[in-house]
């Protein structure tokens, strides 16, 4: 069973009694225990969207549903058509290829496309969705020549626990949005930004990397680098940061004064 967008209103209707009736025949009691608990402190909830994929997930809340939903991810290509092109999205994981969802929008009309590896001329926006059961993504823009921007419209899941290589290589990347980024259970950033040689300025400040092990060559070569926001790095169990900045040529400041080195065996 499935029940989508499920209204709750501030003032008791019968229409609202009607939605409560059809909240008993969902299998899952926690879930149910949750929207009860809200309503009996009156705190009223908008909308509530219940997902079947989740459905057999013990002992869901209600704030899991952020957790498990669908990261979407806003491309823009480069301008320069006449070059060539690497991919723009790797797909590392054959297992979870069908977990990924890529359309293109050419001339404002939106098209589900399957070849991950070819972007054709006149494209202007790239959206690619993932749902909740992709746990790395790895290399996911790896060496993406053709990337102009990228913008992470949702990434409010803490499942990710491995960015290693993300954006390595992604040479003509200039803008990237990275605010909505949830990293509390990452493990791995090595290599993260490597060879972003268009890249000047990018602020890391949101991310948590309590749990960061790996930090090896995470700005290699980002030699148009001048500004990098580490203020909030956590780096209590950090064991290499090898040629961390190394090649940042362009580094006008860093300040890692926060910087944690008590576990690092390699700098």
């Amino acid at each position: 069973m499935e029940i989508n967008d499920i209204s709750i209103n501030n003032k008791k209707s019968s229409k609202q009694k009607d939605n409560i009736s059809n909240w008993s025949k969902i299998s899952n009691k926690y879930i149910l225990l949750q929207i009860f608990e809200h309503l009996n402190k009156k705190i009223y909830l908008k909308t509530i969207k219940y997902n079947k994929k989740i459905q057999n997930i013990l002992e869901i809340s209600l704030n899991d549903f952020k957790k498990y939903s669908e990261i979407e991810i806003e491309i823009i290509p480069n301008e320069n058509r006449t070059e060539k092109k690497g991919p723009f999205i790797n797909i590392n994981n054959n297992e979870e290829e069908s977990y990924y969802h890529i359309y293109y929008n050419d001339n404002k009309k939106e098209t589900k496309i399957k070849n991950k590896n070819i972007i054709t001329r006149n494209v202007e926006k790239i959206k690619v969705i993932i749902d909740y059961r992709v746990k790395s993504i790895e290399g996911l823009f790896l060496n993406c020549n053709c990337i102009k921007s990228i913008n992470f419209i949702k990434f409010n899941r803490s499942n990710i626990n491995n960015m290693n290589y993300m954006f390595s290589g992604c040479s003509k990347l200039k803008e990237i949005n990275l605010f909505n980024f949830n990293t509390n259970n990452v493990n791995n950033m090595s290599y993260m930004f490597c060879r972003c040689e268009s890249l000047e300025e990018l602020n890391l400040s949101n991310f948590n990397t309590e749990n960061v092990i790996q930090m090896t060559q995470m700005f290699l070569y980002c030699s148009s680098l001048k500004e990098i926001n580490l203020s909030n790095f956590n780096t209590n169990n950090v064991t290499c940061m090898s040629r961390m900045f190394h090649g940042c040529n362009s580094l006008i400041k860093l300040n890692i004064s926060n910087f944690n080195t008590d576990k690092v065996n390699n700098i």
